[in-house]
């Protein structure tokens, strides 16, 4: 019975905290519009740092930098493989789905709600960024954090979907990481000793 009071507690909250940033969007019409188009088509500005990550880490010429460069997008794959598992195992409604009257901004979705996989990816690209880039890194953060929001402000997801989706993403990315970066650091300093070298290093082969 607790454990039932417990879940009942929780999903109110959950409900309230939807409630409050469903109201801060019907009290903003002029914000709808940015943060619908982030909250669908955001996808492309986190494959642009990652592009832009790659790039940087290329003209550093450190190549440990290149594999995490490198390492990042793999890591948003896997992050958003295991999400799939996730989601179906919980298979949590939408906010449409169980509260008819919230203001929805965005189209529809059947898939599961938790967790978030718009907030896994952008969680798991700025993990994977930061391990490449610092300074990139913290910009990809923020703009993981605006994701997260847009999808609740939007009507898409509740809170807790988003919050978890980018601690899924985060870790799975970073745990990966540590576990194959030895041999992606080795890969990429063999690839570096052929053709394939300008896609790794702008810097000069050693005489």
């Amino acid at each position: 019975m607790a454990t039932s009071a417990g879940t009942v507690i929780w999903a109110d909250a959950q409900a309230e905290w939807f409630r409050a940033v469903n109201h801060l969007a019907r009290a903003t019409p002029w914000l709808h519009t940015p943060a619908r188009l982030f909250a669908e088509y955001g996808v492309g500005v986190f494959a642009a740092l990652l592009l832009a990550s790659w790039w940087w880490a290329r003209r550093e010429g450190d190549l440990r930098q290149v594999t995490a460069a490198l390492w990042a997008p793999v890591g948003a794959l896997v992050a958003l493989g295991v999400n799939q598992l996730l989601a179906a195992a919980f298979a949590e409604p939408r906010p449409y789905d169980v509260l008819p009257h919230a203001l929805t901004l965005t189209a529809r979705s059947t898939d599961p709600s938790f967790p978030s996989d718009h907030a896994v990816m952008a969680g798991a690209v700025a993990a994977g960024i930061l391990l490449a880039h610092r300074r990139l890194g913290l910009v990809t953060a923020a703009l993981a954090l605006a994701m997260a929001f847009a999808r609740v402000y939007v009507g898409a997801h509740f809170p807790l979907d988003v919050v978890v989706g980018l601690l899924v993403g985060a870790t799975v990315s970073v745990a990966c990481y540590l576990v194959a970066r030895r041999v992606g650091v080795r890969l990429v300093e063999l690839l570096a000793g052929t053709p394939a070298r300008p896609l790794l290093t702008a810097a000069p082969r050693a005489a």
